[in-house]
């Protein structure tokens, strides 16, 4: 069946869906030897998808991967850099399959960073219905007002765009700095900081230690390890309830 580009380079565990369409719209990926462009479509088991030249394997021929790493800062979430900043893939030393990661944590963030091959689970993680929850452990500066944390519980406007609600915990406060735990729905550009700067705050450190139901644990920097099999179960039936929860409160509210 055919499909558009940017799905079957996702589905076969070349990139994410985001990625494909700035690699079409680079003139990177020909269908049958064919430049082609953004809402173009192929049936990957009869035409010949390529990028740079090189032709992807079916979706059939790729064994799924789910990785989890503790990302340091000082490293870019992508699979290559133009400037030579140091890139997350570096620290994927090892793992032969081609993976890409789901979603991203900008450069002076650290923490929980997965990564797979499972274009259809990326997706779903990353996908503004999904809603799955990701949570993080947030120094600010100077200090922290009650009405600040109900700001940015109920939500503050960044980009033009209000957040959707989150989840706020004063984990310790001290002279010139507190550590708060942030849960969002989200997966808006830099989200946290933006959040943050909008009430006031300066975030001294953000660091992400679960995705939906997936934790960091005690992972040391720069380490990674596979998902056990529970976990991606986990991971999949998370992504279904959330889309399924989603899905039922638009219902509600078209009513």
């Amino acid at each position: 069946m055919e499909a558009r580009l940017q799905k079957i380079l996702s589905d076969c565990g070349y990139c994410s869906r985001r990625k494909a369409e700035e690699l079409i719209a680079a003139g990177r990926v020909r269908i049958n030897g064919r430049p082609c462009k953004l809402g173009d479509k192929a049936d990957i088991s009869k035409d010949v998808v390529s990028v740079d030249g090189i032709n992807l394997d079916t979706p059939a021929k790729k064994e799924h991967v789910y990785i989890m790493l503790n990302k340091p800062r000082g490293y870019v979430t992508t699979t290559s850099d133009e400037q030579g900043r140091k890139c997350v893939m570096d620290l994927l030393e090892g793992v032969d399959a081609r993976v890409f990661p789901i979603g991203r944590l900008d450069r002076n963030s650290e923490g929980l960073l997965l990564f797979t091959n499972d274009g259809e689970l990326a997706n779903g993680v990353m996908h503004p219905g999904s809603h799955v929850p990701k949570t993080y452990r947030v120094t600010v500066r100077p200090d922290i007002t009650e009405d600040q944390v109900l700001k940015l519980s109920s939500g503050v406007v960044i980009d033009g765009v209000k957040t959707l609600p989150a989840t706020v915990l004063v984990l310790t406060k001290e002279e010139g700095r507190v550590v708060l735990q942030l849960t969002i729905h989200e997966g808006r550009n830099r989200q946290i900081r933006k959040m943050c700067e909008a009430v006031g705050l300066e975030v001294a450190r953000l660091k992400r230690i679960s995705v939906g139901p997936i934790k960091l644990g005690m992972l040391k920097p720069g380490e990674f390890r596979e998902l056990t099999a529970q976990e991606v179960t986990a991971l999949k039936n998370s992504v279904r309830k959330e889309r399924d929860r989603n899905a039922s409160d638009i219902k509600k509210r078209r009513r």
